[in-house]
């Protein structure tokens, strides 16, 4: 299945993508996409929804991130070797996390804001994973029991706010930076441990390319080490990494400026388009 949260008419809901168009599956007792997923009643949701008339086509609706409302968004640092190398640090045994908030992320189609505090706007193509069922201490072997499904992310980054300080919180956490959509693909379209490719392109022009057998730490172990420290629940959000090409690294730098088009695509996915616009002070 594809899902995703969406305006329509002026009300924040969100629903499954269908041939027909934009299924609606919320209701009272399920408001949001997060809170289906802490129920475990996305799959029976979208089963009693089977023949149900479609509400809107996808140009008819407002895309919001897949998540809006995340409890914890948890990003992976030099996750791909070809990053690493190129970003100068050093191989670690564990992954190295930061995190992001809610604030910071907008939908499929809509703007990625460039602030007027910096001009380096970088791109991080990423692949997101949707965690739908919580645990702790969550070993490798079960880690897929735990995740809901995939989405693309554009994970914005003000790289000189980000080398402010050896932490990375200023430089990733300005206001709708973070592309997130168009949707969830479902586990079950996907299979666990499946060869996905990753793929950003800026105005049309392939920027990074990779796909997931190039990880440094495959999504089991992010699962396994995230869950050790804190406990995982449905509708956080684990952005596994960005590989080598981002536009820090090039010679010279490539930075987003308004009026750039990126598109981050996720195969078996879909394709993640944002464009930069600057923020109005």
């Amino acid at each position: 299945m594809k899902i995703l949260s969406y305006i329509h008419q002026g009300k924040t809901s969100w629903g499954q993508v269908t041939p027909e168009g934009v299924v609606d599956l919320s209701s009272a007792q399920y408001p949001t996409l997060r809170s289906a997923l802490a129920a475990g009643q996305l799959d029976a949701i979208a089963k009693a929804a089977a023949g149900k008339k479609a509400c809107a086509q996808l140009d008819e609706i407002t895309f919001l991130p897949v998540i809006p409302d995340p409890g914890k968004i948890f990003c992976v640092g030099h996750n791909y070797e070809a990053h690493r190398v190129e970003t100068q640090r050093d191989k670690t045994e564990h992954p190295l996390l930061f995190t992001r908030f809610a604030e910071s992320q907008t939908g499929h189609l809509q703007p990625i804001l460039l602030p007027p505090e910096s001009s380096h706007l970088d791109y991080e193509g990423e692949i997101a994973v949707i965690i739908g069922k919580a645990g702790r201490r969550i070993s490798q072997a079960d880690a897929w029991e735990h995740v809901a499904g995939y989405s693309a992310y554009n994970e914005g980054t003000l790289r000189d706010w980000q080398r402010h300080t050896i932490q990375f919180t200023a430089g990733k956490n300005f206001s709708s930076t973070g592309g997130f959509g168009p949707w969830m693909v479902t586990r079950g379209e996907i299979a666990d441990g499946e060869e996905l490719t990753l793929e950003t392109r800026l105005n049309g022009e392939v920027m990074q390319h990779t796909t997931t057998a190039l990880m440094i730490f495959p999504i089991p172990v992010l699962i396994e080490y995230i869950s050790t420290f804190t406990s995982l629940q449905p509708g956080d959000v684990i952005v596994s990494g960005t590989p080598g090409g981002v536009g820090a690294k090039r010679t010279p730098p490539v930075w987003m400026k308004a009026g750039d088009k990126v598109e981050i695509e996720v195969s078996k996915v879909g394709v993640l388009v944002n464009n930069i616009v600057a923020e109005t002070p």
